[in-house]
């Protein structure tokens, strides 16, 4: 069954951050080899509004096996309650039908899944495939993927 058009996985790592751990716990996140699968993780720079250069990870996932696969590994990294959480913020759920998550990056570093409202996190986008395209049926496929 197709739950996401697509899955769009981002992070944002400062200067002073931690670059090879944030990047190693950014490929943890991925069930999957990326050479095998064919998939490239691509990396761009940023000028912050301090004029600090932020690196950006960015993978996109279009493909039911990546995005199935994906969303599987992340259900079950999350505990219950945090899946629960999830199905019940649906403010998460913007009206172009994409649910957003963020995971806390220094808990991803312990090899511990915690979802987070804060900016220091990995972004996690997907773009929710519903029938019809509307957001009761968006929500209905989140309680699949989560519940």
């Amino acid at each position: 069954m197709k739950l996401a058009n697509s899955i769009k996985i981002s992070l944002f790592i400062k200067p002073e951050e931690d670059y090879e751990s944030l990047t190693k716990a950014f490929f943890k996140l991925l069930p999957f080899n990326l050479e095998e699968e064919k998939l490239q993780v691509k990396t761009s720079k940023a000028t912050s509004f301090s004029q600090r250069q932020i690196t950006i990870h960015e993978l996109d996932l279009n493909k039911d096996k990546h995005t199935n696969l994906f969303l599987r590994f992340l259900r079950d990294q999350l505990d219950d309650q945090q899946r629960k959480m999830l199905m019940m913020q649906e403010d998460r759920l913007d009206p172009n039908l994409d649910f957003f998550i963020r995971l806390d990056k220094e808990s991803l570093l312990h090899d511990q899944y915690q979802i987070t409202d804060c900016g220091e996190c990995y972004h996690i986008r997907i773009s929710i495939a519903a029938f019809p395209r509307k957001r009761e049926a968006a929500l209905e496929v989140v309680r699949k993927i989560f519940g």
